[in-house]
């Protein structure tokens, strides 16, 4: 009987790709730094502080715009007040306007996900 790598009918994976994520699960935060810690041959201690600060700086410099290299950005932007409607009585209510943060995914990232459109 040959010996396998991997299960039979399994995809083998990719030399320097990390397949971690399944359809079902989103990774989390624990996922992350694990994976960060491995890759990187650091403790995961320093990968979770790594995302803590990750995310502390965003959080400071969203109101100038935060780029995340071939990830995306958050950006800050002003809605306008608009009409809208109550949708259990059908009412019209006015939505006064306000700033919210979105993000922006890069094409770098959208083409890496979803494939190139040709």
């Amino acid at each position: 009987m040959p010996q396998f790598d991997t299960p039979p009918g399994a995809k083998p994976q990719r030399k320097g790709v990390v397949h971690m994520a399944t359809a079902s699960k989103a990774l989390s935060k624990s996922n992350i730094a694990d994976h960060l810690s491995k890759s990187t041959g650091t403790t995961k201690r320093v990968a979770t502080q790594f995302l803590d600060d990750l995310t502390a700086l965003a959080y400071k410099e969203a109101k100038n715009s935060f780029t995340i290299p071939g990830v995306g950005k958050l950006v800050l932007v002003n809605r306008k007040a608009r009409m809208g409607r109550n949708p259990a009585t059908g009412e019209e209510i006015k939505i006064p306007a306000k700033r919210v943060v979105k993000f922006r995914v890069s094409k770098k990232a959208k083409d890496a996900i979803l494939g190139v459109k040709k």
